[in-house]
């Protein structure tokens, strides 16, 4: 293996570690700190700031007005939208999950580019779906009994409309992405989405514990640190780099280490606790991504072939 791959594939193992530890310490931050909204003004203003003053140390990118239009749509659909209702699921469910849930992204995304853009389900991607289902069921019914939640079930709900909503994001805009630097992109993104969130925000900023001079605490300021400056801005840079030199398969393989992450850190700190559902519906909704993702890979080679 070559230094340039095995930097791609350090590269995509950290984000992805990264990723994994920002569901519990959202979690945290949503428990003690912060409101939902809150928490997205501040994500979506630290993100468009930093990508701000890094796009003013790179060759600057001229965006045609399209483009731009499908990447601040975009914006608001992926991080306004989706960010928002991830808030909201892990405000009423578990990281665990929350996190089982997002692996299902392969999964909402196959089934966005069947019915937006008439995509073909294959027996074995049909497959998957069904696993996937199965998984997320489970997690709905094992929810209702035994989450450790204070409402699993609408945040299960919540989560899955995420996904769905992020899988719709990352359709629209694939081709603009394809055109531009991620720093170009991003600073774009989180500039329209900190305009949206900030103002509905504002009024609830000062009963925020985290923005109270009477409550306000280190430890959540550095989880909200996290957030950003590695969940958010690392977390972008990251992942292209290391499409650079690996394909989408493995880049998309190497996201099912978040739920592993996210699950180990929430249970070791009491913020759920293993059953025998968690494990099953890891396996099945696991599955599913696999299946999908590297079906799909296998198609594009044969096309491109």
């Amino acid at each position: 293996m070559n230094d340039k791959r095995l930097q791609a594939h350090g590269a995509i193992l950290l984000a992805n570690v990264i990723f994994g530890l920002g569901v519990p310490i959202t979690k945290m931050l949503l428990t003690d700190w912060v409101s939902p909204m809150t928490y997205m003004a501040v994500r979506c203003l630290g993100a468009a700031v930093v990508f701000w003053i890094i796009s003013c140390f790179m060759k600057q990118e001229k965006v045609e007005r399209h483009d731009l239009m499908v990447i601040l749509v975009g914006g608001l659909m992926g991080v306004v939208v989706s960010q928002t209702l991830t808030a909201w699921a892990l405000d009423y469910t578990s990281p665990v999950y929350f996190s089982l849930i997002a692996t299902l992204t392969p999964v909402a995304v196959m089934l966005m580019a069947a019915l937006f853009i008439g995509e073909r389900i294959t027996g074995m991607k049909f497959l998957g779906v069904l696993l996937g289902i199965g998984g997320a069921i489970l997690m709905v019914i094992m929810g209702q009994t035994s989450g450790s939640g204070s409402n699993d079930l609408l945040g299960i709900i919540l989560a899955i409309l995420s996904v769905l909503t992020w899988a719709v994001y990352m359709i629209i805009t694939r081709k603009v992405a394809q055109k531009y630097t991620p720093v170009t992109q991003m600073k774009y993104v989180f500039l329209i989405s900190a305009v949206v969130t900030v103002p509905l925000a504002w009024p609830e900023l000062s009963q925020q514990p985290l923005f109270s001079a009477e409550t306000f605490g280190w430890d959540g300021a550095l989880e909200m640190a996290f957030i950003v400056l590695l969940a958010t801005v690392l977390g972008y840079f990251l992942i292209p780099f290391a499409m650079k030199s690996l394909s989408a398969t493995t880049v998309s393989i190497y996201t099912n280490l978040q739920p592993m992450v996210a699950s180990f850190v929430a249970i070791m700190i009491g913020q759920d606790r293993l059953t025998w559902d968690k494990p099953v519906a890891a396996i099945l909704v696991l599955l599913s991504a696999y299946i999908v993702t590297v079906v799909t890979a296998k198609n594009e080679k044969a096309t491109e072939a």
